[in-house]
């Protein structure tokens, strides 16, 4: 069977390899970075090592969690290899030079790949560009045609529109409809039977492709497809740990035998129910993909990802308390339709074995699934990353910036106490508020591109929306309300201007400047620094949420375009006076995570 990606990936191996015979390490061929340029980045990079206590563990238990480690590596590799054509070749070629020519400068580029998950960097001025021997980025990444532009699909899907479902489907991959790739994606379905079963009709409509019954452009395959191989080996993997685990945590071992079969058929609705719902004991693990972050084409396709995690049963039965009372935080949301909200969500504190693919780094928490078909019927998991939240060194990251950018009066109220609970009811916020839009539609689909900022606005300001009942109820004294609130402050800083494909980053800048605009925030021109009335913070927070609640509800991607657009606003008479500050204190911008449990 000929396989175009492995093939292209050899070919790219190979020229680096030939590029780079002979040559030493501190001399390397055009494309490859400096030592100069890779220490620049290496020098504000904080390594953080995360190593939580495995000794507990059953025989049963740890055997599952080898496997589920190795079914991430796997998935790490699928991750890289959908965000950058040429990633997995760069990266062979790469580790070759290392073994020929070890040094610092080699070391260093491995270290900045791992960093980066790939062959592009995001530099200190906050652009993307190759630091290795390959073609720069692209908004569709590799899960389009590498290289193509939104107005051709576009116009692709008007003319086809009984295609847009299968071409923007949350886990597939567009193709260029050419022989050679119709003649290799027939190969995988006639070498797999199992695959063709799972995907009736799939077989036949290429066939008919390839026959000329109809001439397109751009056809598409699930990722069970265009993956093939890995993702079997990585189902075998999860029907294993499944089986190991299955005396001691059956719950844990359905969802896994579950998501062993969803990776094959596209659809995880029947893992998902069994995540969500059962009770799983002291191993947990978010495999798959879900979240859309990197495809800033469409904001359509999920990335892969997985994490292993070792559940906190004190923590997460306090935190699980704290959430009472959830459907009256729903019900004063300033929006005209409320949902009923599960009240018993399903939450826990976890400290972080290894994470892979898209929820590698210093992710804090995540909530899933997100397709409302599933989150309607099963509701949303919630995963607070511990180990990675309290991590003191991370912390302190995060203080030298609220310290730098504002007056000297607010510095003692950022306390890890804050980031804790604001980053819980962020994930929270994710349960509230509008799941489709008023003509049913979900918010993916609706507001496109846009959806994610949008989404994630909306928790951010849930989150401190929230807050004032909270300190009403007692879940929060004086001191820990200040503390959220300063959260939410820090949390809209950036110590460079941001670009519009960076979602989080555009939604904090967003943040930042409604608040100076409604008085939230005030800046000094004299000192460069930002001070905060604490007076108008549940007010302002309140009419902001109530604008992207609206927008959510009515499903106007025109009108969430238009928001993000008014305060996407980056002054150099502001906000870069406060980066600059941020930057001339700031020690690390970067974070490299290595994990014990893969040796590191």
């Amino acid at each position: 069977m000929f396989d175009r990606t492995r093939a292209a990936a050899l070919f790219l191996a190979a020229a680096v390899l030939l590029a780079v015979a002979g040559a030493r390490a501190d001399d390397l061929p055009e494309g490859y970075w400096s030592d100069a340029q890779v220490r620049a980045l290496l020098d504000k990079t904080l390594t953080v090592r995360l190593a939580p206590d495995l000794s507990g563990l059953s025989a049963a238990e740890a055997g599952a969690v080898e496997r589920l480690l190795a079914a991430g590596r796997i998935l790490q590799r699928l991750y890289e290899q959908a965000l950058h054509h040429q990633a997995l070749a760069a990266r062979r070629g790469l580790e070759e030079l290392a073994a020929r020519s070890p040094g610092p400068q080699v070391q260093g580029l491995l270290d900045l790949y791992r960093l980066f998950q790939g062959p592009i960097a995001t530099t200190l001025d906050n652009q993307r560009v190759p630091f290795l021997p390959v073609d720069g980025t692209c908004d569709g990444k590799n899960v389009y045609p590498w290289g193509s532009e939104k107005a051709a699909l576009d116009r692709f899907l008007e003319q086809a529109p009984d295609l847009r479902p299968e071409l923007l489907d949350l886990r597939s991959v567009v193709r260029r409809a050419t022989p050679e790739a119709l003649a290799a994606d027939l190969a995988v379905l006639r070498t797999h039977p199992v695959l063709a079963a799972l995907h009736p009709g799939l077989e036949p409509r290429l066939e008919e492709l390839q026959g000329g019954a109809r001439a397109l452009e751009y056809y598409a395959v699930p990722y069970s497809v265009a993956y093939a191989q890995d993702l079997l080996e990585v189902s075998g993997l999860l029907w294993d740990a499944a089986r190991l685990i299955a005396p001691e945590e059956p719950d844990f071992a359905d969802y896994l035998r579950h998501r062993s079969r969803d990776l094959l058929c596209d659809d995880y609705e029947a893992g998902d129910a069994a995540w969500v719902c059962g009770r799983l004991g002291n191993v947990n693990a978010e495999i798959g993909s879900y979240e859309t972050y990197d495809d800033t084409l469409y904001a359509v396709k999920s990335f892969f990802a997985a994490s292993v995690l070792l559940r906190d049963s004190e923590r997460s039965d306090a935190t699980r308390a704290a959430l009472q009372g959830i459907q009256a935080v729903e019900d004063s949301l300033p929006c005209a339709r409320h949902e009923k909200i599960r009240e018993d969500i399903p939450v826990g504190v976890y400290n972080v074995i290894a994470d892979f693919g898209q929820a590698r780094g210093a992710n804090t928490a995540s909530i899933l699934p997100n397709e409302a078909r599933i989150t309607r019927k099963y509701g949303r998991i919630i995963l607070l990353r511990y180990n990675v939240m309290t991590h003191p060194e991370l912390h302190q990251v995060r203080l030298d910036q609220f310290v730098a950018a504002l007056d000297e009066k607010h510095h003692a109220e950022l306390l890890p106490d804050g980031d804790y609970y604001r980053t819980l009811w962020h994930e929270v916020g994710h349960y509230l508020g509008p799941k489709v839009d008023a003509q049913g539609r979900d918010l993916d689909s609706a507001l496109e591109e846009n959806s994610d900022v949008i989404e994630e606005l909306k928790s951010d300001l849930v989150a401190l929306f929230s807050a004032r009942a909270l300190r009403a109820g007692g879940s929060y004294d004086d001191a820990r309300l200040r503390a959220v609130y300063a959260s939410g402050i820090r949390r809209v800083l950036q110590s460079v201007k941001p670009r519009r494909a960076q979602p989080y980053q555009t939604m904090q800048l967003m943040q930042w400047n409604y608040f100076l605009r409604n008085g939230l925030l005030a800046f000094d021109a004299a000192s460069g620094r930002l001070s905060v009335d604490y007076e108008r913070f549940h007010e302002v927070v309140a009419k902001m949420l109530e604008t992207v609640l609206d927008i959510q509800e009515r499903g106007d991607k025109a009108a969430s375009g238009a928001f993000i657009d008014e305060y996407f606003v980056w002054d150099e008479a502001l906000h870069e006076v406060v980066a600059q500050r941020i930057r001339a204190t700031e020690k690390h911008r970067y974070y490299l995570v290595r994990y014990a449990a893969l040796g590191e």
